[in-house]
């Protein structure tokens, strides 16, 4: 019997998702958390094989939830309605197991949940060819000066940490600008956050 604890913070969904599963012979619904705090107490108490979690929820994302999770002996899901290649990298680099649409046809989530318990790996093909598609236009050092504006480090003090001169920096600013097409930093700080480029 595959054991599975389900989170997601809207209650028809999660009743529904609860009892789709438990009408599959070899699984059962162990658990149901409503973010990802509880998804995470749940696979600790409860250990069961898999935790199929959304990504935005309250108290803790479902991608936070994910990173927790790496050490426990539990295959992750993340089943969501965004397809975004920034999340879709985090997911990947949290060792989940599977990465699936909502808007997928219920049969798909069960034969995923069996094909993971084999020990592969699924992702919805959409975020494949997303992933692939966005190639990070930023240079190494263009990535360190964007990570600086996040943590919100003035021209001045970026110009400092990285032993450069203040009006360089305002050339790698206006650089980066022009290649995200984004015409501020926060513009910037969220388009680089959303394609998963400040951890490359």
């Amino acid at each position: 019997m595959i054991r599975i604890v389900l989170a997601e913070d809207q209650g028809m969904l999660l009743g529904a998702l609860g009892s789709l599963l438990d009408l599959e012979s070899d699984m059962e619904v162990v658990g149901k958390a409503h973010n990802g705090e509880e998804a995470v107490q749940m696979v600790k108490e409860l250990k069961p094989d898999i935790c199929i979690m959304d990504i935005e929820m309250p108290v803790k994302t479902g991608l936070d939830a994910a990173e927790e999770l790496v050490e426990e002996n539990c295959k992750v899901i993340i089943l969501t309605t965004f397809a975004r290649a920034g999340y879709f990298e985090r997911a990947r680099q949290a060792s989940v197991s599977g990465y699936l649409l909502k808007d997928g046809p219920s049969e798909e989530l069960a034969s995923s949940i069996r094909t993971i318990m084999n020990g592969r790996k699924v992702y919805a093909p959409e975020l494949i060819d997303l992933a692939y598609d966005q190639v990070n236009p930023l240079t190494e050092r263009e990535v360190q000066v964007v990570k600086l504006i996040a943590e919100g480090k003035s021209t001045k003090e970026i110009a400092q940490e990285l032993y450069l001169t203040h009006g360089t920096v305002r050339n790698y600013i206006s650089i980066v600008f022009d290649k995200l097409e984004v015409s501020n930093r926060i513009e910037a700080i969220s388009k680089v956050k959303e394609k998963g480029w400040l951890s490359s």
